[in-house]
């Protein structure tokens, strides 16, 4: 798979990039929301129908423009692309990406393991299945979600990763 990383954290980019390409996945680090939106969009072709790289991860703290940022202008021009946020404010997230993002994303809580993250990485089952849960999404009229629906989400979110372990 084609990776794209964007965190802050140096270590641990080097150690998702190492981990992820003795694995047999090819991975483009960038370090901040500019850089890696800069690095998207050289990838992207307006006339294709596949997105540049098969899954794009994100931080949600990013210098200069967060992820929630990144992940708004790249589905914006790609709708289809696969988003995985690594946080460790995943209800926050998750309340966030329905509200701005009209849609749920993946989510991996941090801190997490190697294991895990190619785990999530290479299970097409979870996006599949989130996209089921986007149809749901998109219908609702008020994209305010209530606790019980983000807690709802997020229980679905964690049984479909509890799977890959």
């Amino acid at each position: 798979m084609n990776v794209l990383i964007v965190e802050d954290e140096i270590d641990l980019l080097e150690e998702y990039k190492i981990f992820l390409e003795s694995n047999n996945h090819t991975v483009t680090l960038e370090m901040n929301g500019e850089s890696g939106l800069k690095t998207y969009f050289a990838n992207f072709d307006p006339n294709s129908e596949s997105s540049p790289y098969d899954v794009v991860i994100l931080d949600y703290q990013l210098s200069g423009k967060n992820g929630m940022q990144v992940a708004s202008e790249i589905l914006a021009k790609c709708p289809k692309q696969r988003i995985l946020f690594a946080s460790a404010y995943v209800e926050d997230t998750l309340k966030e990406s329905i509200k701005t993002l009209k849609q749920i994303v993946e989510l991996l809580q941090k801190p997490f393991g190697l294991q895990k993250l190619l785990n999530v990485i290479e299970d097409k089952t979870t996006y599949e299945e989130l996209e089921k849960l986007n149809v749901d999404i998109k219908s609702l009229k008020e994209l305010e979600p209530t606790h019980a629906q983000i807690s709802t989400y997020l229980d679905i979110m964690r049984k479909l990763h509890d799977k890959l372990e």
